[in-house]
Formats: C-alpha cells, sequence, structure tokens
C-alpha cells in the first residue's frame, strides 16, 4: 500500500530533472575512488617489503584476505541496502575505508596489515559496487544497462588516477604520507558523495527512468521479484554463480599473471607493465558500450559477447609471444571484462526483480571473489610445478567455455517470466 501511495504521487509530480542521473554521478565517483585506492595496493607493496623484510606471500596475503571478505561482506550491504538505502551504509563504509588507509599509515607489524588491510577496509570497499549498482536498477526501468555501465566505468578512471598519484607521493615523500594522503581522499570524498544517493525515486517523488513506457504489471512484478530464500532455490541462481566463478578465476588469473608471464616472454618489466594499463583503459569503454548495448540487443547477448572476447583474449595468450600481441589480447580482455562488470546488475534485476536485488547481486560477487582469489594461487601452483604458465591458461580457457555455454541456459526464473 505504501508503495502504490508512492507510486501515485511521483505520477502527480513531474520534475523536469531526473534525480537519477545525479545518483549516477555519485556512483560514479565512489567507484572510482573505491576501485582507485583497491588497484594502490601494488603500488605499495615492495616499499612494504623493503621497510619490513616481510616475504611476498605474506604481504599478498593481505590481499588475499581484503578479496574475501570484501566480497563476503557485499553479501550483508547487499542486504542493508535492500532495506534502508545507501546513503547511511556508504558514509558508514567511507568512514572505514579511509580510516583503513590512515591506519596503514601507521602499520609497523604483519598482524596491522592483516587487520588494517584485511578487515577494516573490506568492510570499507563492500560498500561500493554491490549497494550502487544494485541502487541504480531501482533508479532505471529503461536505460539500466548503460547507467550501470557509466557508474562503475568509475573504477577505470580511477586505476588511471590513484595508483600513478600514490607511486609519485611514495617517490617524492613516503609511503606512510602517501597512505595518509590516500586516506583523506577515500574518507572525505567517500563520505561527501554518499549524501546525494537516494534509494529510489519515490523519495523524491519520481517513478524510475522509464517506467511510464513499460505495461504496470511488469513493472510490479520486477519491484516484488523473488526474496533471496526463493531465489537460491531455483536453478537459474546456481548457473549464475558458476559462470561468475568462472569469471572471477580468468579474470584474477590474468591480472596477476600477464605481467610476469610477458617478462618470462623476455619483454621489459616497465613495458609489461603497461599490459595492465591497456585493461584498465578498455574496461572504462567495455563498461558503457557493453552495458548500453544490453538494453538495447538484451543482457544475456551481451554478457554471453563479453566472455567470448574474454575466451579470445586467453585463447590468443597460448600463442602470442610479441609485445603488440598481448597489449591487443589487453584489450580485447579488458572490453570484455568491463562488460560483463557493467552486466552483472542487471542480469541479476532481470533474472529474479528487484525485492532482494541487492542481497542476491552480494552472493554473487562474493563467489566472484572467491573464482578470483583460487585462481592466482592455482596458477602460480601450475607455474611453480611446470615452470609455465600454458597449462594454467587453457584452464582458463575450458571455464570461460563452461561459462558461454552455461549462459545459454539463463532466463527470467517462472514467476518473473509469467510477468513479461
Amino acid at each position: 500500500m505504501i508503495e502504490r501511495e508512492n507510486l501515485d504521487l511521483a505520477e502527480n509530480r513531474q520534475p523536469g530533472f531526473f534525480y537519477g542521473y545525479i545518483v549516477v554521478l555519485a556512483a560514479f565517483f565512489i567507484q572510482a575512488v573505491v576501485g582507485g585506492t583497491m588497484y594502490t595496493f601494488g603500488v605499495f607493496f615492495k616499499p612494504l617489503l623493503t621497510e619490513f623484510g616481510w616475504t611476498r606471500a605474506m604481504t599478498s596475503g593481505a590481499f588475499a584476505m581484503f578479496l574475501l571478505l570484501h566480497g563476503f561482506f557485499y553479501i550483508v550491504t547487499g542486504r542493508i541496502n535492500d532495506r534502508f538505502g545507501p546513503r547511511v551504509l556508504l558514509t558508514v563504509c567511507g568512514f572505514f575505508l579511509g580510516l583503513g588507509y590512515l591506519l596503514m599509515s601507521q602499520v609497523g607489524a604483519i598482524w596491522q596489515l592483516y587487520l588494517f588491510y584485511g578487515v577494516i577496509m573490506a568492510v570499507g570497499a563492500s560498500g561500493g559496487f554491490v549497494p550502487l549498482i544494485s541502487t541504480l536498477a531501482r533508479w532505471f526501468v529503461k536505460r539500466r544497462g548503460l547507467m550501470t555501465g557509466i557508474a562503475v566505468s568509475g573504477t577505470g578512471v580511477g586505476m588511471i588516477i590513484l595508483p600513478p598519484l600514490a607511486n609519485w607521493l611514495i617517490t617524492n615523500y613516503h609511503w606512510r604520507f602517501s597512505y595518509l594522503v590516500v586516506g583523506v581522499i577515500a574518507l572525505v570524498l567517500i563520505m561527501l558523495a554518499a549524501q546525494f544517493l537516494k534509494r529510489d525515486p519515490s523519495q523524491v517523488g519520481q517513478l524510475p527512468y522509464g517506467a511510464d513506457e513499460v505495461k504496470q504489471d511488469s513493472l510490479n512484478s520486477e519491484t516484488r521479484g523473488l526474496s533471496f530464500q526463493q531465489a537460491i532455490h531455483t536453478r537459474q541462481f546456481w548457473l549464475l554463480l558458476a559462470i561468475l566463478f568462472c569469471f572471477g578465476f580468468g579474470l584474477q588469473t590474468m591480472m596477476v599473471h600477464i605481467v610476469p608471464h610477458a617478462t618470462d616472454l623476455g619483454i621489459p618489466a616497465a613495458t609489461a607493465a603497461n599490459i595492465l594499463a591497456v585493461i584498465g583503459g578498455l574496461t572504462i569503454a567495455g563498461r558503457i558500450i557493453m552495458g548500453g548495448a544490453g538494453d538495447r540487443i538484451g543482457n544475456k547477448l551481451s554478457f554471453s559477447i563479453a566472455l567470448i572476447l574474454m575466451l579470445i583474449a586467453f585463447s590468443w595468450l597460448l600463442i602470442a609471444k610479441q609485445i603488440w600481441t598481448l597489449y591487443l589480447l589487453a584489450a580485447i580482455f579488458g572490453f570484455g571484462y568491463g562488460g560483463i562488470a557493467a552486466l552483472q546488475s542487471p542480469i541479476v534485476a532481470e533474472l529474479f526483480g528487484l525485492s532482494s536485488h541487492g542481497v542476491i547481486l552480494g552472493f554473487a560477487i562474493f563467489v566472484v571473489t572467491i573464482g578470483s582469489a583460487i585462481g592466482p594461487v592455482m596458477a602460480g601452483h601450475i607455474f611453480d610445478t611446470t615452470n609455465s604458465y600454458q597449462p594454467a591458461f587453457i584452464t582458463c580457457v575450458i571455464l570461460i567455455v563452461t561459462g558461454v555455454i552455461l549462459t545459454t541456459s539463463l532466463r527470467p526464473t517462472n514467476s518473473q517470466r509469467r510477468n513479461k
């Protein structure tokens, strides 16, 4: 009844400017800060090793812990966002993320690294991707994929800006001062941008963008959707999780091992490092273009295309030897990866509706982080055992092929499809 009254109010008030675009801008800004600061870990890696003499395994273990915990916390923040909305949630998470970086400037023992980076910052980062794009799903019926793509492209922009800034600060000052600056940036900017977020259009007397162009029974069905308990009893839920596990496995295997693989081929380290920059830059285009494609040709088809692009990149990686070929496959991979990042939220909305969108998406992204944690470790073990990355890359090809095949079986659940 309350929801119906909100919709009636929205119909009676027709502001000239749609506030959803402000939500997209705020989400883009927050994603740039959260994503950009996360990818500074590699910049601080060697300064920490030099300062404390920790092993690479000990130091990188904190990042693996961060990945797994922030993925798990997405389930919690997704549910909180479903019930209470993003403004207070992102304010609190922005505080924890900034606090974690500020505490990192004072780190002096390995347990502190795991506590500050692996736990406190994981809590802070869990306010980013899932709550933000789940919120956008409520603001847009039409252009949902495009707006999601624009918002999550902030991660690519942050990757381009913040790691070089952190490196410049480390070079000219000290890694502790650099952590202080990054902490202030995260604390202030995220908490400020969070104040512009609204849970859904009814809070400002508006309807979701495009709601007046779809059938009312279809809109009501999507808004109701399935509960998390109902979703986990569907075949589609587990199919989606299997697909996203394959994606996560391949994603971080490429991101962690492509540079070492390139240097093994005799390519200079500085030149090989630019492969990651190519991936980061093309994710921006992939997120926006493939997100928009989902609106036009369908989310499932667009998702399949993005996975196939990743498959092409991994297949090419098996024979690529020259730097230009690695740059080209990095561009293909980055575009596909960016597309999948933009399409995850619309896929979940299409399959299960919006009532528990945040917690369902949070669980799905948690599975991505499980694959992301397993893939690089398994690839490293394979290399240590065989002195070659080829078996690891072949494994990625097999998993991505599996993901493509499983994607063909994705379709809205029965309760959603009956109302289409």
